[in-house]
């Protein structure tokens, strides 16, 4: 359901006693009920999934990256916008490309899901091919084979010529390696950054005709002084929504979202960037998270890692299997009947169209998996009983 150029956000349900919510995120291009899990579709298409094979796994939307569409950008403006140029029917989100150019100095992903801090150590400055200065980031692209410069005015008409209905605000990314006071420095610039991105975005959200919406992005670290503090001066800028980012342990995931969410308005949508796992979403879900993103689904199914109830499984050991991939699930694979068995054999296969046919049919599945987890928890939380829903889940899941 198309919305007339609108972006807003309105609460169906609430768990009880904790920050989580089920809601609907309206956009331009469609709605968005939420909890849900955004597709990952990096240059404007999800890898070896089709735009058909996503509605029959009733994605509701695609994230695609602002840094990897830049060049892209004019000619998809020239189509209408990301959802005409793609062909994907529903609405769409754009990352700031902030990560992916920050990542070329230290190397780290967006949150770290890690077991033990000291294991991280950022890339020596010398061999860096991003550098942070208060104008935003100069990096090498060994893509191009050039010099190049997104800053926060950069990466805001970056994604309006791109036009999803979402987009991030640009961002600096910290590392688990970085002290305190360099995250204290790091999260002023951030903020900064956040002022000239709602500047800049408002000169050219109404560019291709529809409203394009502008969450900004928090940051902090594991610090609770640092996530509230930037969630409290975020919450006073005109953002349409939130992401929320960062490295930390995965242990604590939980509280530094309840410190992020305390703080931010309740009416704005909140998006959790680039995590997957079921127990990141329920904890996420319950903690005030609306929406998710990561590409693991996609990338760990092409590594022959399959998402189940029961945990999951690496496919290599299942030769001649004749079971279904999961019992319990909906997805096209398994419901037609595809085996376990089968699915090893193309991924072992040397001939390329069945390596493709598997990584298509591998994708399918796992991506089903994560968006069907959403809509029960969505369904649990409207229905009120979350809490037995997530332990019951978790118990089937981990055990």
């Amino acid at each position: 359901m198309k919305n007339d150029n609108k972006f807003y956000f309105e609460i169906t349900k609430r768990i009880p006693g904790k920050l989580g919510r089920a809601g609907i995120i309206h956009t331009p291009h469609g709605d968005i009920k939420t909890p849900a899990f955004i597709a990952v579709g990096t240059k404007g298409h999800v890898k070896f999934v089709s735009n058909e094979d996503l509605k029959s796994i009733y994605a509701q939307a695609m994230l695609s990256n602002g840094y990897h569409l830049r060049n892209t950008s004019y000619e998809i403006a020239e189509k209408g916008g990301l959802s005409a140029w793609s062909g994907f029917d529903g609405p769409t989100i754009t990352d700031s490309g902030g990560f992916q150019v920050m990542s070329l100095g230290s190397g780290l992903g967006k949150v770290v899901s890690m077991d033990r801090e000291d294991e991280i150590v950022n890339t020596d400055p010398k061999d860096r091919l991003a550098h942070v200065s208060e104008e935003g980031v100069s990096f090498y692209d060994p893509i191009l084979n050039k010099e190049d410069f997104i800053g926060p005015e950069e990466s805001m008409q970056i994604q309006c010529r791109i036009g999803a209905d979402i987009h991030m605000a640009f961002d600096e990314l910290t590392s688990l390696a970085d002290s305190y006071e360099y995250n204290v420095e790091a999260l002023g610039r951030t903020e900064r950054w956040a002022v000239r991105s709602l500047e800049e975005h408002k000169k050219h959200c109404m560019d291709l005709g529809y409203y394009q919406a502008l969450y900004g992005v928090l940051q902090g670290g594991r610090w609770e002084d640092l996530r509230r503090s930037t969630a409290q001066n975020l919450a006073k800028m005109d953002f349409d929504g939130y992401g929320l980012g960062g490295a930390f342990l995965k242990e604590d995931l939980g509280k530094i979202l309840s410190w992020c969410c305390e703080e931010l308005p309740e009416d704005r949508p909140r998006h959790l960037l680039g995590l997957s796992h079921p127990d990141d979403i329920l904890i996420g879900a319950e903690t005030g998270a609306d929406t998710f993103d990561c590409v693991a689904p996609t990338r760990e199914a092409r590594h022959g890692r399959i998402y189940t109830r029961h945990g999951n499984i690496k496919l290599s050991k299942f030769k001649d299997s004749t079971d279904l991939l999961d019992d319990d699930c909906d997805c096209p694979v398994c419901t037609n009947g595809h085996t376990r068995g089968e699915l090893r054999d193309l991924m072992k296969s040397q001939n390329n169209e069945d390596r493709v046919k598997y990584y298509n049919l591998a994708s399918i599945h796992n991506l089903r998996f994560i968006i069907r987890l959403t809509e029960e928890i969505r369904e649990a939380i409207i229905n009120g009983n979350f809490k037995e829903y997530k332990d019951n889940f978790l118990k089937d899941y981990y055990n």
